[in-house]
């Protein structure tokens, strides 16, 4: 290390990706001056303050008592910084510059945190992002807050060193104080409060469907009158979803710790995320001028559900279409593009009409014929064709409301089925490349529909009445999907003409 300057290494996120960004701390003589260059946001400059109120408060000399110019480089200086998670890798860079504390090793430490003025460290967002980050790149600690220590301790290949405060980063580096790494120690899982199957009265159709996308993880279009339960269907589906897995459970915690939203470890339930249809495209895809992720991301491996579906801009469900697609939304920037995970099950609800009950047979329309087709035609034929299973929602019988029957809940029965169902699946899909692994029937690509679904000879003879349905080629390959679940959800090695009868019934509508 040069005489007057320091290097210590320090991290920024880019969607939810971690960069390596050095440090260098460099003291010159000259009237006092404190500046931070490499392309440093509002935030990163109000540093400066926290920082020197940080160093005193912890009884050390702080810069601006310093009658030097003091420069701080964050590197590569063409990438753009934001946030306050330097705070602490700048104070200890000053620290080793004016040499305020001993000469550390700085090669296999990474330290992020953002100071208080009375020297506490704040959590910062990222914190399993960056621990993955400094554990690929070869580092040996990352340093960072008490709070976030617990998120980066489920990368096990790094210490993660839990601080209080900045007096406790420098007891840890001069070795005066002994600080365990923390031992990651998995979140209390929370119970799911999510309406029971046995609850919804009659939807026997909707509830069968429910099933089938919860198995298959396929998305799913509900139509029908008002409070006729499309929302409750839709919330009781996310009780019946398979437990995370530990890398769906990391994926997860990835995204939200990127977002701000961290639980402080790892993510315990699929997502349920249901944005209103007054959300705007940023809210709703992701991006801004600090990319964060979307609603669509939160959902992640879990739902999305949008309620009122065409009330909602017309560019955030043309939007839907390549996520539903490939599992991946992409931000476009100038310098780049920046990618986010979104691999979630839509569940959508809608009206028929603009009143709401077009078609019903208790309450007539007043809607006109431009009304209902302008209304429905909203939603693209392009965004329809993604989704698997379209079924309409009627109305349930008062009487059948009245039906008084023993409550007993059946959807811990039915989420052992799907995760059994989920079991066979992955089983299935061992074959594959371990970089074009899947996990559910839905994410097969047409080629793998072709090569991995197998039908019985009236399956074959079902599939040749098919070249009269006016499906789209990817209206077929879903179809093979769809009936593939079903299929699995009877235990049968071979696709029937049943299962694809059923699969094309979710497919058939005279109108939306």
């Amino acid at each position: 290390m040069l005489k007057n300057l320091a290097r210590v290494f320090s991290a920024e996120l880019e969607g939810i990706k971690a960069k390596l960004i050095e440090v260098e701390v460099d003291l010159n003589v000259g009237l006092h001056a404190f500046n931070i260059v490499g392309l440093a946001d509002k935030a990163l400059n109000e540093a400066k303050e926290r920082v020197n109120s940080a160093l005193k408060n912890s009884g050390v000399k702080p810069p601006n008592r310093e009658n030097r110019k003091i420069t701080v480089n964050l590197a590569p200086a063409d990438i753009k910084k934001t946030g306050s998670q330097y705070d602490l890798a700048i104070a200890l860079g000053y620290l080793l510059a004016t040499k305020q504390i001993k000469e550390f090793d700085t090669r296999d430490k990474l330290f992020i945190g953002e100071l208080a003025l009375d020297g506490r460290l704040r959590p910062v967002s990222g914190a399993l992002n960056i621990a993955q980050m400094a554990s690929e790149a070869g580092f040996q600690y990352i340093v960072l807050p008490a709070q976030n220590a617990n998120e980066a301790a489920v990368v096990k290949k790094i210490c993660a060193i839990p601080l209080e405060n900045l007096q406790d980063a420098i007891d840890f580096l001069e070795e005066r104080k002994i600080i365990k790494p923390e031992v990651f120690a998995p979140l209390e899982s929370e119970e799911i409060l999510a309406p029971d199957f046995s609850e919804i009265k009659g939807q026997e159709n909707a509830k069968r469907a429910l099933i089938i996308a919860a198995a298959g993880a396929h998305n799913l279009l509900m139509v029908g009158p008002p409070g006729v339960g499309k929302s409750l269907l839709a919330q009781a589906l996310i009780g019946v979803l398979p437990s995370l897995a530990t890398e769906e459970a990391i994926e997860i915690t990835k995204i939200y710790s990127a977002a701000g939203l961290s639980p402080g470890g790892l993510v315990s339930q699929r997502p349920f995320r249901s944005p209103h249809q007054t959300a705007s495209p940023v809210a709703v895809i992701g991006g801004g001028t600090q990319p964060k992720p979307g609603e669509i991301s939160l959902a992640h491996r879990g739902i999305l559900f949008l309620d009122e579906l065409p009330e909602f801009q017309r560019n955030i469900l043309e939007s839907l279409r390549g996520p539903l697609e490939n599992g991946v939304v992409r931000v476009a920037r100038a310098k780049g593009t920046l990618s986010f995970p979104a691999k979630f099950t839509l569940v959508a609800a809608m009206n028929p009409c603009p009143c709401g009950f077009y078609g019903d047979p208790e309450k007539e329309c007043r809607c006109s014929a431009y009304d209902v087709i302008r209304y429905q035609k909203k939603i693209s034929g392009p965004l329809l064709d993604r989704i698997d299973l379209q079924i309409k929602v009627p109305r349930v019988d008062i009487k059948e409301l009245r039906t008084k029957k023993a409550f007993t809940p059946v959807s811990p029965d039915i989420k052992r089925k799907i995760e059994a169902v989920r079991k066979t699946q992955e089983h299935r899909f061992r074959k594959l490349p371990a970089n074009r692994r899947i996990t559910t029937n839905s994410e097969m690509s047409s080629r793998q529909a072709e090569e991995m679904i197998d039908f019985d000879p009236e399956g074959e003879k079902f599939l040749r009445t098919l070249d009269k349905s006016r499906l789209s080629p990817r209206g077929y390959y879903r179809l093979l999907k769809v009936a593939r679940t079903i299929a699995d959800l009877e235990n049968k090695e071979m696709v029937s003409a049943e299962h694809l009868a059923e699969a094309f019934s979710y497919r058939l509508r005279e109108e939306i």
